[in-house]
């Protein structure tokens, strides 16, 4: 009987440290809604005399074609996503891809009311939209503090997983300030909340009830979940949310530098005190940095009085930054700290292409070919040397790859392949040199380190 009273008082202490969801759900349930979309598909029509709207209008196309001047073909396909509430006049707060491409958007409630929705705008940068539905007095959720929020603490979504409406997952806060490839301007929440297809656009609550982020994607191989998701923070989401109620449009700052990380090696090359910060390794003709001063090589440390401790911590920054004023930038040039002032512009629709170059030597085991002229045209570049292959060696070791065009070694211009292979032969052995090459139209710094 003993051993029974203690298994059951161990379980009961330890039932006591897990956290209670059912007074959040109560709370805040009624303000979490269901979207749902209805777009209009336009596809060709099958081949003459065969079937259409079927799983083998591909194949029937493949052998067949298009029917000539045959008109297309409409359905309508729909497609379900969350949403919340934020104010009692009917404010909802969803994703941008939600609602991308949309003739009509729905919005249902907890009581089963249903509306149709105004898109008040969206903002695709962030997957930030807002909509608007009539009532007066709906349930609105609390917005928090994402700052305040640890790694480690208890988190919950509510949406509609699947379909399923007002379903309630929960987890932990993975990390803060997460930077994904092609998402730049938005430090995501990472969490193990289960989030799948549906949960889209769903409010991410802390323990105190409050909304602290906007589900928006997760990390998978097969499309569910897996035991990865990813949260916009809810406080860029009201600023984008407040932009859109007073102007239907979102500006984004923009800076005009492309950055990456800083190794330890790259960090001794650069005889950095450390491998923090944004490593410039281009900068934009007539861009804010270049009006600024900022120059390659240049490593910004901090943005607007934030620490900046990885490259991936920039470009939120930037993006949140007031356009038309002047920001203060903290770089590391040559062991010398320089504050400058950078006067933030709008992001342009499609920002300029950047220029640079390439290089190569055999001591490095690369060869390296002067770059013609259709070359220098297609790979939008005004020098360098092109690298045509690469042995193993220091060069390989160091990242450079076939196709890179090396622009500077050693933080000293390359020109033409005598020049190169007079720097290559002063490279000083054991110690790591800067090299900056251009690949795929964008600039990178890699560390090179010769031992003969």
């Amino acid at each position: 009987m003993s051993i029974i009273f203690l298994l059951s008082a161990f379980r009961a202490a330890h039932a006591a440290d897990l956290p209670d969801f059912t007074s959040l759900v109560e709370q805040n349930g009624p303000a979490v809604v269901n979207i749902s979309t209805t777009q209009t598909i336009k596809a060709p029509q099958a081949g003459p005399g065969m079937p259409q709207g079927t799983p083998f209008d591909d194949f029937f196309r493949h052998f067949f074609g298009d029917v000539p001047n045959a008109m297309p073909r409409e359905y309508k396909a729909q497609s379900l996503g969350s949403g919340f509430i934020i104010s009692h006049d009917g404010y909802v707060v969803t994703n941008a891809h939600v609602i991308q491409n949309a003739d009509k958007v729905d919005v249902r409630l907890t009581d089963r009311r249903q509306f149709e929705a105004k898109v008040i705008g969206k903002d695709e940068r962030t997957d930030i939209a807002l909509l608007k539905i009539p009532g007066n007095n709906l349930p609105v959720v609390r917005i928090g503090d994402p700052e305040k929020v640890k790694v480690g603490a208890w988190v919950a979504a509510i949406g509609a997983p699947f379909g399923f409406e007002n379903s309630v997952t929960s987890g932990i806060v993975g990390a803060k300030g997460r930077s994904i490839p092609n998402e730049s301007y938005v430090p995501f929440i990472q969490t193990d909340v289960a989030i799948n297809p549906g949960n889209s656009g769903g409010p991410l609550f802390n323990m105190d009830g409050e909304v602290i982020g906007v589900n928006s994607m997760i990390y998978s191989r097969t499309g569910g979940f897996m035991g990865l998701s990813f949260s916009i923070p809810i406080d860029i989401a009201m600023r984008v949310v407040n932009e859109l109620r007073t102007t239907g449009k979102v500006s984004h700052g923009w800076l005009g530098v492309m950055v990456q990380d800083i190794t330890e090696p790259l960090a001794r090359s650069f005889n950095l005190p450390n491998a923090r910060g944004a490593l410039v390794g281009d900068v934009m003709p007539d861009s804010p940095a270049a009006k600024a001063g900022i120059r390659r090589g240049d490593v910004i440390v901090s943005f607007a009085g934030r620490d900046i401790n990885v490259s991936g911590d920039l470009p939120p920054l930037v993006g949140m930054a007031p356009v038309g004023k002047p920001v203060q930038a903290r770089l590391l040039r040559n062991g010398q700290t320089l504050d400058v002032n950078v006067v933030i512009e709008e992001m342009p629709k499609k920002p300029g292409e950047m220029a640079s170059s390439a290089q190569e030597s055999d001591r490095l085991g690369v060869r390296v070919d002067t770059l013609t002229a259709e070359q220098k045209r297609k790979l939008k570049v005004s020098g360098g040397l092109l690298v045509t292959a690469v042995a193993p060696g220091p060069a390989a070791d160091a990242g450079i790859r076939p196709g890179d065009v090396i622009v500077q070694l050693a933080r000293q211009p390359v020109g033409d392949v005598a020049q190169f292979q007079r720097l290559v032969a002063g490279l000083p052995r054991g110690q790591p040199i800067p090299v900056l090459v251009n690949r795929g139209g964008g600039s990178l710094y890699l560390a090179l380190q010769l031992d003969k």
